[in-house]
């Protein structure tokens, strides 16, 4: 049987956002899924609006479309809430954005017409988010990592647990804006024709793309390709 990855994802501390804040991330991802079927055949579905899962069937791709997903959430600023507690949360939103988990394996259905998706990949990368989600509703959220990935094979396991953990940090530090721009960047634009869609100079691109470290995930995603390969 063929394996892919697949990616599952939660939003982090969703339910602090106000209505129409939550509300129009969800239409966001749903375009972002439709787009990224459109343009790699990344198949993805969301689950009550801030869950979701892709599947890659060519797995070198996974990276790619997990840090176009993490930096697209990442880019979405919502407003503050109306108490200290949320505002607090969605500070954590700000900062961490999603949790991603990438797990090769196998499918033992897969339908995207029907939206059925079923194996151990599903699994793997579904009990990798579970178990990095350390709070329920209200309760205080301790955020250590928000990138994984998990496979039969424990060399490679071990070779992308530090490829993770770095573009973790990277991403944790970058600013709505930076986020921005590193999408466009994974998505295939040039500087200035991000700098058109974004209406700002070209130089304001290239900065944010420095600081926001493109040139070490560009090779990370890359090396991450050719390794799954």
């Amino acid at each position: 049987m063929k394996k892919v990855a697949v990616i599952s994802g939660d939003i982090i501390s969703s339910t602090s956002l106000v209505v129409e804040d939550r509300s129009a991330l969800e239409e966001k991802l749903k375009d972002l899924l439709k787009t990224l079927d459109e343009k790699w055949g990344i198949y993805g579905r969301l689950i009550k609006g801030d869950y979701l899962e892709c599947v890659c069937e060519t797995p070198g791709d996974a990276l790619r479309v997990a840090m176009l997903v993490k930096s697209f959430v990442k880019s979405y600023n919502p407003k503050q809430a109306d108490n200290s507690e949320d505002n607090n949360r969605i500070s954590l939103f700000k900062t961490h954005g999603v949790r991603l988990a990438i797990a090769i394996g196998e499918l033992s259905r897969f339908d995207p017409k029907k939206g059925v998706i079923d194996g151990e990949a599903v699994y793997l990368a579904g009990r990798l988010i579970n178990q990095s989600s350390s709070s329920h509703g209200k309760e205080r959220v301790v955020i250590k990592n928000t990138l994984f990935f998990t496979s039969h094979n424990e060399v490679l396991n071990e070779q992308m647990e530090p490829v993770m953990r770095l573009l973790d940090v990277l991403m944790s530090k970058s600013t709505a804006r930076q986020s921005e721009v590193l999408f466009w960047k994974l998505f295939g634009l040039t500087e200035l024709e991000i700098a058109k869609k974004l209406e700002i100079s070209q130089s304001v691109v290239n900065q944010h793309s420095t600081s926001v470290g493109w040139n070490s995930i560009e090779k990370t995603v890359a090396y991450f390709n050719k390794t799954i390969k």
